[in-house]
């Protein structure tokens, strides 16, 4: 048990009363009053406690409180949370008496921050689901992350006290999770302190090199500041603008990025400095063009570098940052970036979200933050997506660098960095994305996996026969558009196996049958599937017919299914007497999840069940379709690869292996796409290109991966890689093309190297 001794006492209420006279704008006497209700509250419940660095545990929600009025500009509501943060987790107290005391706005925020202390845990997969619950009480309140972020921000603050092992822990978790969210929250002053003790902590040698470098060129640094800003200030006041100008070297982090991106020493970080610009706007003309009349001053006075140009004033950012970046060759040969921002441009920067609120009322359009929170709770509302998936998709869209691209109509839509033409379809609709089967891009038609970059202008093209494929998954970047195709594929699915129940009943009812256990087990052998839902699915996407249904229903089903497991369990060795048949019967393994031997000792190679994985591979060598010629090899782990019979691979395997080898065939194929390359070659003309895309992708209905085709002296020539069904897909695909007028030969690659 701790006891404070009277020095301690007086300390924690000096904190206390500084955090009291940081509430300065809190004015009301019941807030007041509720305030220091929390604080003796918290008091009392840690009283007994201290931190690793020995003081009492109390300063820990005192400076986390003031972080959050004072660094943040959050008010009452967040400050009484913050002190309350860690009671209910660590102490006796509990959620009832908080919400009896403070009121359940207050409750349901410190119930998010002790669920969102649990984020971090051993458990990987709690980790995930805790995060995702923290996220729940996000959406709804995001004053959950924000005080979040100040607790963070002070235990790294105070992080000398913990052990190495410990340190190296908490700041990973920083740099992963919490720069990031201060980042996206517009918390650019949080977020630069958590990824400089992050470094501190992570690679200390290295953080202690940048300190020092900078420490030693600081007086060169400060003229060079002086020096650069004193014709910029003089040139602003000359025109009325009412500005501060200051200067700063890059943050330590960031310094240590561009050396480690770019592969480069400290010396050759060429834009070490910047030099903020703060202007009182002029009433009555808009603030962007104010920004870029001030850029104007500068570049009249130094060159500018124009491919560092960063205009977030046209274009906020996600997190409702606004401000002009540019670089320029300043007085002593060194480029400076320079950051152009009205006053409130600048508050919005520093204090993020909490400024944003302060002037949401003078902005007419859905802000950028709400916009964000709009896609939390999108990617929330898909209770279906597994805990640690979700936690990847959320760091892969809400914490990636960012593209903006245009609609026809000019509208603007954020995209993250490296989405393809597919992403956009499902950021305007799911329906869109699920017909879609081309794009045009600045006009010009591409594939559906383009790769986007800022200014494009996107048009889908679509087709009311085409639905989501699940190849789509591996091409994505988006979390609303892996959702929205795998809701497809399942409902597709679910539509077939419903489709092709009912068919089935309504064809039994023809001969005064119903389902029975005792009909499926003639009909799963005689159709080559496993289950009752595969049948109803292929009778449903019509790949089983049932025109011979009262054959099969006739068939004896006993004697053949003897004679089936007899051949699964035996194999009769050629050129032996009878009598050494039965002595040296061996088993002939079984194989299941989509494939099994049929009654004649054959490898069935069908449509995976969904779901499953098929129980073969298939060779690289000489990548079979459906429709090939093709030979079984069984690998050592029991894993079936498949070749095509006259692979060069599979030859020397039958002559070195052959007891291995495995008679194969495929069954139809209609669900499943195989990747398959064909060569091209032809007489250049003018949009041929796009009509062979067009061909492809609306004609013949083939989802395209890859286009690389090159056109030289009038010639072009190159190969296209597709997703295709079968073999019959290729040649008829072949047919089609060489009726392109242009088109001189088109062949299919059977080894495909990138």
């Amino acid at each position: 048990m701790a006891i404070l001794s009277e020095a301690e006492e007086l300390e924690i209420r000096r904190r206390f009363d500084d955090l009291l006279s940081c509430c300065a704008r809190i004015q009301n006497t019941d807030d007041r009053n509720s305030i220091i209700k929390a604080f003796e509250l918290a008091n009392e419940a840690h009283k007994e406690m201290k931190r690793k660095s020995g003081e009492p545990y109390i300063h820990h929600p005192i400076a986390v409180a003031k972080i959050v009025v004072q660094e943040i500009g959050l008010g009452t509501t967040s400050v009484i949370c913050a002190l309350l943060h860690d009671t209910v987790e660590d102490t006796d107290y509990t959620l009832e008496y908080i919400e009896s005391n403070f009121g359940p706005k207050i409750a349901s925020i410190v119930d998010g921050l002790t669920k969102i202390s649990g984020v971090f845990d051993k458990n990987s997969s709690l980790q995930a689901e805790n995060f995702r619950k923290m996220l729940l009480t996000l959406s709804d309140d995001v004053r959950v992350i924000l005080i979040k972020l100040a607790d963070r921000l002070h235990n790294m603050r105070t992080l000398d006290a913990l052990l190495p092992h410990k340190q190296i822990k908490i700041a990973g978790e920083t740099i992963y999770l919490y720069a990031p969210l201060a980042h996206r929250l517009g918390l650019y002053a949080i977020k630069t302190e958590l990824e400089d003790l992050s470094l501190k902590y992570r690679h200390p040698k290295i953080y202690n090199e940048i300190v020092n470098r900078l420490s030693d060129n600081e007086q060169a640094r400060k003229k060079l500041i002086d020096d650069f800003i004193k014709p910029i200030h003089e040139r602003l006041n000359s025109v009325n603008i009412h500005n501060d100008i200051s200067g700063r070297p890059k943050s330590i982090y960031s310094i240590y990025h561009k050396m480690q991106h770019k592969g480069v020493p400290f010396e050759e970080v060429y834009d070490l400095l910047a030099i903020r610009i703060t202007f009182d706007p002029v009433p009555d003309v808009p603030e962007k063009t104010q920004c870029w009349n001030i850029y104007a001053i500068i570049t009249d006075i130094y060159r500018p570098k124009p491919e560092r140009i960063r205009d977030w004033v046209s274009t906020p950012k996600a997190n409702g940052y606004e401000a002009l970046h540019a670089t320029v060759m300043g007085p002593h040969g060194k480029w400076i970036e320079v950051q152009i921002r009205t006053r409130r441009m600048d508050e919005i920067a520093e204090r993020g979200f909490a400024a944003h609120w302060k002037y949401k009322n003078v902005q007419s359009q859905e802000s950028e933050l709400d916009k964000w929170l709009k896609k939390i709770r999108e990617m929330l509302d898909n209770p279906s997506t597994d805990a640690l998936e979700f936690l990847d998709e959320f760091k892969m869209n809400l914490f990636s660098s960012e593209i903006h691209v245009f609609t026809p109509k000019g509208q603007i839509k954020a995209l993250p960095k490296n989405a393809i033409a597919l992403d956009f379809a499902y950021e305007i609709h799911s329906e869109i994305g699920n017909s879609a089967i081309a794009a045009k891009v600045n006009h010009k038609l591409v594939p559906l996996n383009h790769i986007l970059t800022s200014g494009d202008q996107v048009e889908i093209l679509t087709s009311d026969k085409k639905k989501a494929q699940k190849e789509w998954l591996e091409f994505v970047v988006t979390a609303k558009a892996k959702s929205a195709i795998k809701d497809s594929i399942k409902a597709d699915i679910k539509n077939r196996i419903e489709l092709g129940k009912a068919t089935l009943e309504k064809k039994l009812k023809e001969f005064n049958l119903t389902p029975s256990s005792r009909i499926f087990k003639k009909l799963l052998p005689e159709y080559e599937v496993n289950t009752k839902d595969e049948l109803y699915s292929k009778i449903g996407s019509g790949i089983i017919k049932l025109d011979d249904l009262s054959k099969v229903l006739k068939k004896n089903t006993k004697s053949k299914w003897i004679r089936y497991w007899e051949l699964q369990f035996t194999k009769v060795i050629p050129g032996v007497s009878k009598k050494e048949e039965t002595e040296t019967e061996t088993p002939l393994p079984l194989v299941n999840n989509g494939s099994k031997i049929d009654p004649k000792g054959t490898f069935i190679l069908k449509d995976t069940v969904e779901g499953s994985e098929p129980n073969y591979k298939l060779a690289k060598c000489c990548n079979p379709i459906p429709g090939d010629d093709i030979v079984g090899h069984r690998s050592a782990n029991d894993v079936v690869i498949i070749h095509k019979s006259r692979c060069i691979n599979a030859v020397k395997l039958v002559s070195s292996h052959g007891e291995l080898i495995v008679p194969a065939k495929w069954t139809t194929y209609k669900i499943l796409s195989f990747l398959t390359r064909v060569s091209m070659q032809g007489i250049d003309r003018f949009g041929i290109y796009n009509q062979i895309t067009a061909v492809i992708t609306t004609k013949l209905n083939v989802n395209i991966r890859s286009i690389n085709l090159s056109s030289h002296d009038g010639i072009f020539e190159g190969y296209l890689d597709l997703y295709v069904h079968n073999a019959k897909d290729i040649d008829f695909l072949i047919t089609t093309l060489l009726n392109i007028k242009g088109v001189e030969s088109v062949t299919r690659i059977e080894v495909l190297q990138d």
